[in-house]
C-alpha cells in the first residue's frame, strides 16, 4: 500500500467531481457506507476506458456511487448493478434519478447469489466489477464469469483490506476470519488458469483479471 503522504498527494491531483458526486461522498462518510476510494475508482475508470467496456456488471451497488461514476466516465456504457440492502437501494435510486443517467443504469434488487437468472438476461458483459460481501468474492467470481465476453475483464475491489492481508497477528476473530477469506481468494485468483491477474496497490487494493482467451 502507498504511504499516507503519497496517498494524499495522488488524491490531490485528481480533478474535482460534480456536486452530486461530492454529495454522495459526504453521505457515504456520514453514514459509514463503503464506497470505492478515489485513486481506486479513477484507476478502474481508466482501465474500463482502455478496455472500451460498453456493458458492465457491478456486484454491490451500495448507494450507486461507482455505478454513476462509471456511467459518467463512460457515456456509451450500460451498467447493470446488484444490491440487496433495501435502505441503500432507496438511496441509490434517488441519486440515480437525480443524476440524469437513469437510462444507462439497470438496478437489480436482491442478493447477488440469488439473482443470476435476472442478470443473465443482460449478458454478455465486457467487464464485471465485484465490490460486495468480501467473504463471498470467490462465489461471485465463479458465478458471473459465466456471463463475461470472450475478451472480458473482472475487477475486484478491497483485495488488500486496509493492508491487513499482510499482517500476521489480528486481534479480532471476525476480522481475522475475513482477512483469511480475502487472502485465500487472492491466492486462488492469482493462480487461476483462465485469467491473467494482477493486484494494484491503489485505494484498498484492486485486482484486475483478464480472460486469457476461448474457454475450453
Amino acid at each position: 500500500m502507498l504511504n499516507e503522504k503519497l496517498h494524499f498527494y495522488i488524491e490531490g491531483l485528481i480533478s474535482g467531481r460534480s456536486p452530486l458526486f461530492t454529495e454522495m461522498e459526504s453521505y457515504a462518510k456520514e453514514h459509514n457506507v463503503p464506497i470505492m476510494e478515489l485513486a481506486g475508482i479513477e484507476t478502474m475508470l481508466q482501465l474500463l476506458r482502455i478496455h472500451q467496456s460498453i456493458k458492465i456488471l457491478e456486484v454491490g451497488t451500495a448507494i450507486g456511487y461507482s455505478a454513476l461514476r462509471m456511467a459518467s466516465g463512460l457515456p456509451n456504457a450500460k451498467i447493470v448493478t446488484i444490491e440487496r440492502d433495501n435502505e441503500r437501494i432507496t438511496v441509490a435510486k434517488d441519486f440515480i434519478r437525480r443524476s440524469g443517467m437513469s437510462e444507462q443504469i439497470t438496478l437489480i434488487e436482491g442478493d447477488a447469489l440469488e439473482v443470476e437468472e435476472q442478470v443473465s438476461g443482460h449478458a454478455p458483459f465486457d467487464a464485471v466489477f465485484i465490490d460486495a460481501a468480501k467473504g463471498q468474492y470467490k462465489k461471485f467470481f465463479e458465478m458471473y464469469e459465466n456471463y463475461l465476453s470472450h475478451n472480458g475483464m473482472i475487477i475486484t475491489d478491497n483485495v488488500l483490506f486496509k493492508g491487513l492481508v499482510a499482517e500476521k497477528e489480528i486481534e479480532s476473530k471476525r476480522t481475522r476470519n475475513l482477512v483469511k477469506k480475502i487472502d485465500e481468494f487472492n491466492h486462488w485468483l492469482m493462480n487461476h488458469p483462465d485469467y491473467d491477474s494482477v493486484i494494484v496497490p491503489v485505494g484498498d487494493g484492486v485486482a484486475i483479471s483478464k480472460r486469457r482467451g476461448e474457454r475450453k
